[in-house]
């Protein structure tokens, strides 16, 4: 597996469909289907490159209208998963960057990318649950490749209109640490 393809939907029902219709498409493996905040959808396959492909764009064309956004990531940043999951722990943040976005896709893949762009550990990706349909991602490293990072990151969100805010917090307080505690 060297991508995965993601579609975020409206529709619970549609995005059942889409799930099916993209495992049907191609030769790909199912990572995640489930319901999100705020009544929205959430699909995640894995495969190569080319089935990831064919697969997303199944199910962009059955999602029509529910379709929020969709993407493919080539290569995925192997801390990505890791940080969905919330395996990471952090004792000491020389800066701490958050990017924060209307849609779980578009948050993904700036992760993706603020972790491919500067020296920074991707602490956390919360998507959708208990956020009103928003996700975010939380990093840290030195202060100039967290900003270097959370750019980056928020640019690829901004493109599609999704970036709610992107922050760089220079020698944060270690209470913010709790959180993730």
């Amino acid at each position: 597996m060297n991508a995965i393809g993601m579609a975020e939907l409206t529709s619970i029902a549609s995005g059942y469909e889409v799930a099916d219709t993209m495992l049907k498409a191609a030769d790909v493996e199912l990572l995640v289907s489930r319901t999100i905040c705020s009544g929205k959808y959430m699909v995640i396959v894995g495969g190569l490159v080319d089935a990831v492909t064919a697969a997303v764009e199944a199910g962009v064309k059955v999602g029509g209208l529910s379709l929020i956004d969709s993407c493919v990531i080539a290569n995925i940043h192997p801390a990505v998963f890791p940080a969905i999951v919330g395996t990471e722990t952090v004792e000491v943040m020389e800066a701490l960057g958050i990017i924060e976005s209307f849609s779980v896709v578009s948050l993904i893949e700036a992760a993706d990318t603020a972790v491919k762009t500067g020296n920074v550990r991707l602490m956390e990706i919360r998507l959708a649950m208990a956020l009103g349909g928003k996700a975010f991602v939380t990093l840290t490293g030195d202060v100039s490749s967290v900003q270097a990072a959370v750019e980056a990151g928020a640019a690829r969100v901004a493109e599609k209109g999704l970036l709610v805010n992107r922050v760089v917090i220079p020698a944060p307080r270690r209470e913010l640490l709790r959180e993730w505690v």
